[in-house]
């Protein structure tokens, strides 16, 4: 694993650009005057979501997205006509009895 080791007040003035660096695996070595002082390290793959980890496999090629197929285009369904009135006469019927 590399790692790169920044002054505290670089690390605040470019902090997206180190974010970026830990976020590809690297760890930061945070230094007060030359001292280091803390360390900025990557998730373990367990402690990131299921979502995050699913889009790194995707980004790196392992994976695939599906197409939708709940977006395919649709035929619009009518209702069936029931003969002789007979929906309205068990309608009137639930509303006399319930």
């Amino acid at each position: 694993m590399k790692t790169t080791s920044v002054g505290i007040r670089e690390a605040k003035a470019h902090l997206s650009k180190y974010l970026k660096i830990v976020g590809q695996g690297a760890e930061v070595i945070l230094t007060d005057r030359g001292v280091p002082v803390g360390k900025i390290v990557p998730l373990r793959p367990e402690e990131r979501s299921l979502a995050q980890r699913l889009s790194k496999l995707e980004a790196e090629g392992v994976l695939g997205r599906q197409p939708d197929l709940n977006r395919r285009k649709q035929t619009r369904q009518f209702p069936l006509a029931v003969p002789n009135c007979s929906a309205q006469r068990f309608l009137q019927q639930d509303r006399e009895h319930g």
